[in-house]
């Protein structure tokens, strides 16, 4: 087999059947940067997987011919040392104990945020001898949950003002959450761009600047399931 030339880039294998979650994995993978191979199924993915050609492991749990801890032993045979993330859609700890004592360093479960996957990645390549140094996350598109700058300049600079209206936000967001979702299950957009066009201002307002992103993000894209994956992401960090 004629191996790929390496770059000065990380590359990464991923390994994920679903369409939507293979595109959302794709895109924030690449603005590390890097560059990402893709595979659907265990056979196509020994069939990419070169020795020696992939920095990492992205592998779904569960797949059409087979699951994740197969792959990963399978990839294994050739390539001991490459670290190794596990995504799935299930909560369940002892199935992630499972997957730890498979081989995985993390499981991540889907859906989840950019930053919560790219943080993860970092972890995962941070102590391999010999691994592509990744670059500085970006500052452009690292987005902090809260902008104390803008949100002050909006208010004046009454900073009790802000304190105060940032405890209603967060005590309406769950539900504004729901109501968002719903719409989404929904297929309403016009509702969910009502709904969206009123957390916008809000975000505004409180310095939400991850979430108002991702607003608006999901207003430009409703049917994206990157969007709306953001969006959640993003909701559930101001919640934590």
């Amino acid at each position: 087999m004629q191996m790929t030339p390496r770059t000065s880039r990380p590359r990464f294998l991923l390994v994920e059947d679903d369409i939507i979650s293979r595109g959302f994995f794709k895109a924030a993978l690449e603005t590390l940067p890097a560059d990402v191979d893709t595979a659907d199924s265990l056979a196509s993915a020994l069939a990419r997987g070169e020795p020696g050609a992939h920095d990492l492991w992205l592998i779904d749990v569960n797949l059409p011919d087979g699951n994740g801890a197969q792959l990963l032993q399978a990839l294994r045979l050739s390539h001991p040392d490459t670290p190794a993330l596990a995504h799935t859609a299930d909560g369940d700890a002892s199935i992630h104990a499972g997957l730890r004592e498979a081989g995985f360093s993390d499981t991540l479960v889907k859906p989840l945020g950019r930053d919560q996957l790219l943080k993860a990645v970092r972890r995962a390549l941070v102590n391999r001898p010999g691994a592509t140094p990744l670059p500085p996350a970006s500052t452009e598109l690292a987005v902090e949950d809260w902008d104390e700058t803008a949100a002050l300049a909006a208010l004046n600079g009454q900073r009790n003002h802000l304190i105060a209206l940032r405890e209603l936000f967060l005590a309406e967001l769950p539900g504004v959450r729901d109501a968002v979702e719903q719409a989404v299950d929904q297929h309403d957009e016009r509702l969910l761009r009502s709904h969206l066009h009123r957390l916008q201002a809000s975000c505004g307002f409180v310095g939400a600047a991850r979430l108002g992103r991702a607003v608006r993000q999901l207003h430009h894209s409703p049917d994206s399931g990157q969007a709306q994956a953001g969006f959640r992401a993003a909701v559930a960090s101001l919640l934590h």
